[in-house]
């Protein structure tokens, strides 16, 4: 009898989880850095980013200004070419006025080139102290840190995230060895202060019974400064914050998250209602730190609570979520199944595909802060970390 065709062997399951890996993460960043890449040598571009609001923000400041105005900011920005559908606005707490206002004196073009690479830096950066944190294990899980999607959105969009990111990862690296200067870096934490409400709760709980005031010190420092620098950039900036943040437009703007979802279901005018989730994280939290305050550790414990304090956040649009790379860096390098690597690999590429045909304030990303969550508790249940081998394809850097 005439033997059969030779066929090669199966790939075991830990080989298709590699190439699911690498291809992910492979197709998200080729995708990302064309963007990238488009953005930097195109002025035009960058109107229909949100890297506008923060330009007009500062042209506007810089000819004393009001960059709350819809008239003057419309005026501005058709003025210059931009596409963006309607009109962008910085919706960052005023004490952020210091981080546009140099903007204003720059061209729109050398403006979002300079605005690029810095936020680019506050990823690579995030990533490497995360990795160097965990003792720079030699595989590719910082990959996977590069390659999340909410964060690549977030840079070619041209969001303040990364920065808060950066500010994030900043204070789990210094809060043992320089807390100063870990409390300087929460400014940057506060750039975005609803998205941390019981992250913050547990950190001031813990600050009094750890007595470690000089991270008080150093983050009440950097917002008194940023405070009057902002007021003197333009003394009537909170009241013009205040009565934009209070207009239909922005209170009557659906946000893809539990919070926004819970309030136009119950009842969309009453504005609190999305902030009752944020409230219980909060009180849960408290309960979460002080049941291991005496083994409170901020890379290990701070990690779920992050992944809370994002999913009950008032309102977070998917790029913010790149907030969430350290505690999933941390469920990355704990885990023992690749199957669980190669499986967040592909959720990030789904949202990647999903951004080519779904806009990402679309109620179809309210998904994806959950996901996190579960998929971080699902990974952790096991608490030994393994080697996993680097790809041909994922190299060490």
């Amino acid at each position: 009898m005439a033997s059969g065709p030779n066929l090669s062997p199966p790939l075991p399951r830990s080989d298709y989880a590699d190439f699911a890996i690498a291809l992910s993460c492979g197709l998200i960043l080729s995708v990302g850095a064309i963007f990238f890449v488009i953005v930097l040598f195109s002025g035009k571009m960058a109107g229909s980013r949100d890297f506008v609001s923060y330009w007009s923000t500062g042209v506007q400041l810089r000819h004393h200004a009001d960059p709350y105005n819809w008239e003057q900011m419309m005026a501005l920005q058709r003025s210059a070419h931009l596409d963006a559908k309607g009109v962008l606005f910085m919706r960052n707490p005023p004490w952020a006025l210091p981080l546009a206002y140099p903007l204003g004196f720059l061209e729109l073009k050398i403006g979002a080139f300079i605005w690029n690479i810095l936020l680019l830096g506050c990823l690579l950066t995030s990533v490497h102290l995360v990795r160097v944190m965990h003792g720079s294990p030699n595989n590719y899980v910082h990959w996977l840190g590069v390659a999340f999607t909410p964060a690549v959105i977030c840079l070619n969009m041209g969001q303040t995230g990364l920065f808060t990111l950066l500010g994030m990862v900043l204070f789990l690296r210094f809060h043992r060895t320089h807390p100063f200067a870990a409390g300087l870096a929460l400014w940057l934490c506060a750039l975005k202060p609803h998205l941390l409400l019981p992250f913050s709760a547990a950190l001031l709980i813990w600050i009094i019974v750890s007595k470690s005031y000089k991270i008080l010190a150093g983050w009440a420092l950097a917002m008194a400064a940023s405070t009057a620098l902002a007021w003197w950039i333009d003394p009537q900036a909170w009241t013009r914050y205040s009565a934009l943040m209070r207009s239909n437009p922005v209170q009557y703007e659906f946000v893809p998250t539990l919070s926004d979802a819970i309030r136009f279901w119950i009842h969309p005018q009453w504005i609190w209602l999305q902030y009752v989730p944020a409230a219980i994280g909060c009180v849960w939290a408290i309960f979460y730190f002080w049941s291991r305050r005496s083994t409170w550790d901020w890379l290990e414990n701070g990690s779920p609570l992050l992944l809370v304090s994002v999913f009950v956040a008032p309102y977070c649009f998917p790029p913010d979520q790149c907030l969430v790379i350290p505690a999933l860096m941390h469920g990355m390098y704990k885990t023992r199944s690749r199957a669980m690597l190669a499986l967040l690999a592909v959720m990030l590429l789904a949202i990647q595909i999903e951004t080519w045909k779904v806009r990402i304030i679309s109620g179809y990303y309210m998904w994806t802060a959950p996901t996190w969550l579960i998929w971080y508790l699902l990974a952790c249940r096991s608490t030994n970390a393994v080697e996993v081998v680097p790809t041909p394809a994922m190299a060490e850097s």
